[in-house]
């Protein structure tokens, strides 16, 4: 089986994280996101890749490369403009088997691919979508089925007086190559709004495999965030408290014997904390972080090479790589930029979301 991932949004919603930064290489447990998606492709035996790439597309090929170093092949397509879930799919027609899976790059879920595969084999379908249940059904879009699992009707983003179900649309398909004749070369073209209701008014076995599995978007920072404490706690499938561990703490790393850490807490390679640092988790310290005598970093995320000055104190918040805050900082809910340096005695407040200085554009070009 190959799989193609949708990795070439803008990711507007998770900025300023995502300002120089793809949404898939976002770090989730010092991890890039993207590397997750990867190694739960290859645990179901899924090892040739395709990228469908637009929007800051240089990060993942320097990271990944052809993808060897983690047991898989990896092919990169690149869009010259936005072409939507199907467009893109029909922009890497080329490079794409018989039948291929689908998945938009900013879901994390540990949804049972086999079962799902066997599934559309069995039913000999066209298309197969995965279904997850959700609390709130009115930002996604609900698919309704006969006893059978055929589908029989789609509604992107229904008002709740519309809403007959919560199992949305959780952003995996099963696809038959055939099914990308209907999609016009070179338009922007999409599976929910356009693709899938044409399939289903013409009658094409269209079918959906519901699941329980955990299902999350992570294009917010409240969700991004939400990601992190769920793995920490043990709430996804393999990743058990940080693998077991209420403290997990990395190579070449100076922490003051003092130090106050109430679990569970990932602490990067080659970290200093020093004199009188308290942390409280779910917490996330990148590589290379410095934390100052005397602060306290309570349920956030900070991403590699970040300094923390004395007397700091942040909760909740969501820093991204490089940045120095200084002396008697105080943030509360605050998603801040690279490369950002925030003054002695500042006060963030719940909402705050610092940009970058500078931003990295876009890559052009198709490939």
């Amino acid at each position: 089986m190959q799989a193609l991932i949708l990795v070439g949004g803008e990711a507007t919603r998770l900025r300023p994280l995502t300002c120089n930064t793809p949404k898939s290489m976002v770090t989730v447990l010092n991890t890039p996101f993207l590397e997750h998606v990867i190694r739960y492709l290859s645990g179901h035996n899924i090892k040739n890749i395709v990228l469908a790439q637009g929007h800051l597309s240089k990060p993942m090929e320097d990271y990944f490369g052809d993808g060897s170093r983690f047991g898989i092949k990896l092919t990169y397509v690149l869009e010259s403009q936005p072409m939507g879930t199907a467009g893109a799919v029909k922009n890497a027609e080329q490079y794409l088997e018989p039948t291929f899976m689908v998945l938009n790059g900013d879901i994390f879920t540990d949804l049972d691919l086999t079962a799902m595969l066997d599934f559309h084999k069995a039913r000999q379908a066209q298309s197969t979508i995965a279904l997850a249940p959700v609390e709130d059904p009115t930002a996604y879009g609900l698919i309704e089925t006969s006893s059978g699992g055929r589908i029989t009707r789609f509604l992107e983003k229904p008002s709740w007086n519309q809403v007959t179900t919560n199992m949305i649309n959780a952003g995996t398909y099963i696809l038959s190559k055939d099914i990308l004749k209907r999609v016009p070369a070179g338009t922007p073209f999409s599976f929910e709004r356009q693709l899938f209701p044409q399939l289903l008014e013409a009658g094409e076995p269209l079918y959906a495999f519901p699941s329980n599995s955990y299902w999350i978007d992570i294009g917010t920072p409240e969700k991004y965030l939400k990601l992190h404490r769920d793995m920490m706690r043990g709430e996804v499938k393999g990743y058990q408290v940080v693998q077991g561990k209420v403290v997990k703490i990395g190579q070449s790393c100076n922490i003051n014997p003092e130090t106050q850490i109430v679990g569970p807490v990932v602490i990067g390679n080659n970290c200093v904390i020093n004199r009188g640092v308290k942390l409280f988790g779910p917490l996330v310290l990148g590589n290379g972080t410095v934390l100052g005598e005397d602060s306290v970093v309570d349920s956030s995320i900070i991403w590699a090479n970040t300094q923390l000055g004395m007397k700091v104190t942040l909760n909740e918040c969501l820093i991204a790589n490089d940045c120095l805050l200084e002396n008697n900082t105080t943030a509360e809910k605050t998603v801040i930029g690279d490369h950002v340096t925030i003054s002695r005695n500042s006060k963030l407040g719940p909402g705050s979301r610092i940009w970058p200085p500078t931003l990295t554009p876009a890559a052009p070009g198709k490939r």
